[in-house]
């Protein structure tokens, strides 16, 4: 499973790949791990079985507009250098690599839209998505996203780039138009049968993909992303993946809020030699957590003894990895058990109210939000949730004064302050998040 996916956390976690493969087993009605095995290596079966074992290690945490300081990054420099550059050829090439179910490559085509305005119709835009996991894909493809890939945006940003649907909002055709999703595996660039269409890319965002692989994997990764890239191109990776061996093959560049790099060029100086760094210690969310099987011999999966009867704390990584995946009653059970282990964790209530909210129980949202901010008075995050939620129920006036209430209290802030539980919101961006909702709200009344 390494040599395939490059995902070195499972290297010495066989109780985590162990329940992934356990679903598979489920799926398939199969009784044992060696009939598993049987149909992983049959010529005709096997091929389509490893794309859905592959789909199932992987965790699809997305949402529009993700890490809001990259987002502005793109639509203050880098989307705006490049449309300059490219002026004349009126072409642009753009990669969203493990792209998940797309809200990243689709958070793109909104923003190039945006800034071209009536002149895109004279440009040629290529926004191409890949994933392992052709499950996501699918969905992707669908352009159809819940209030929970959502949540990070206003009132009006989703009226105007969405199509409220039953239970959903899909996306607007101008911004589906641009984007076209295939399978990828990054793996498949270091080896010698590499994807000859992908190539001369402007931007290339490779987010909260490299954190998977081995320190070595990950350098060869960029550096063969770095050859994709036209002269001068963007590159942009998660918060969490920068390492000082990147320099090696792209140069840094600093903007407000976000880190992002550019394809070296020859008149670039040599690189210093990178300190000694050792890579950041990245625990992607378990899901579940089964007693690891005993280890003798060579390794091999193995189904693990039963759990003990002592339930295991939960993690909010856990509650956001399961809501990410669209898994919202599992999500509302993992907060049940958080909130068991400490009923006063404001954070646990807060993600309860925003799983509840995406599963339309809007009073049992408002209870858990209320009891978010009742615990943490500064908690802005939970107050604007709140607001929003009460709007959604229908209280046009309570919703109104509680987000006026988190928009004062944002005022009182730095505005660069980074707030709890807003993957990268400032009180800025929050105070004019409320601004925007009160004035999409102005003629509501309760």
């Amino acid at each position: 499973m390494i040599a395939r996916t490059g995902h070195f956390y499972y290297a010495d976690k066989d109780d985590v790949l162990w329940d992934r493969v356990r679903r598979r087993l489920a799926t398939l009605r199969l009784a044992d791990v060696e009939t598993y095995v049987r149909l992983l290596d049959d010529p005709v079966a096997g091929p389509a079985e490893w794309r859905r074992l592959e789909g199932e290690i992987t965790v699809g945490e997305t949402y529009f507009l993700r890490y809001v300081e990259q987002f502005a990054a793109l639509r203050a420099t880098i989307l705006p250098e490049l449309i300059a550059r490219n002026a004349e050829r009126r072409r642009l090439r753009i990669w969203s690599a493990g792209c998940a179910t797309g809200a990243e490559p689709y958070s793109v085509a909104i923003l190039v839209t945006e800034l071209l305005g009536d002149r895109i119709a004279d440009w040629r835009i290529t926004i191409l998505g890949t994933d392992i996991n052709e499950a996501a894909l699918e969905a992707a493809r669908t352009a159809s996203f819940g209030a929970w890939a959502l949540r990070s945006l206003s009132a009006d940003q989703r009226s105007a780039w969405f199509i409220p649907e039953e239970r959903s909002w899909r996306l607007r055709p101008r911004f589906r138009s641009l984007v076209r999703f295939q399978h990828g595996n990054l793996l498949d660039l270091l080896g010698a049968d590499a994807p000859l269409d992908l190539t001369d890319f402007d931007l290339i965002l490779c987010r909260n993909v490299l954190i998977y692989f081995h320190p070595d994997t990950m350098n060869a990764v960029v550096a063969a992303l770095a050859d994709r890239l036209e002269p001068e191109g963007w590159l942009l990776v998660g918060h969490a993946e920068p390492n000082p061996g990147f320099e090696a093959h792209v140069r840094t560049v600093s903007l407000p809020g976000a880190t992002a790099y550019r394809r070296r060029s020859g008149d670039d100086p040599d690189p210093e030699p990178p300190e000694a760094w050792a890579p950041l210690v990245f625990e992607p969310p378990v899901l579940t957590r089964p007693t690891p099987p005993p280890s003798s011999g060579p390794r091999a999966i193995q189904a693990p003894p039963a759990p003990p009867p002592a339930p295991v704390p939960t993690s909010i990584s856990e509650i956001r990895a399961l809501a990410d995946l669209g898994r919202f009653a599992e999500a509302a059970e993992a907060c049940a058990r958080a909130l068991q282990s400490n009923p006063a964790d404001p954070v646990a209530h807060f993600y309860l109210g925003l799983v509840k909210q995406a599963q339309g129980q809007l009073h049992q949202a408002e209870d858990a939000l209320r009891r978010a901010v009742y615990l943490d008075g500064d908690f802005l995050m939970a107050q604007y949730h709140l607001g929003l939620v009460r709007l959604e129920r229908g209280s046009a006036a309570e919703g109104r004064r509680t987000l006026a209430a988190a928009a004062r209290m944002a005022a009182s802030l730095s505005p660069t302050t980074g707030l709890c539980e807003g993957e990268g919101l400032t009180a800025a961006d929050l105070r004019e998040l409320a601004r925007l909702q009160l004035e999409s709200r102005s003629g509501a009344r309760h």
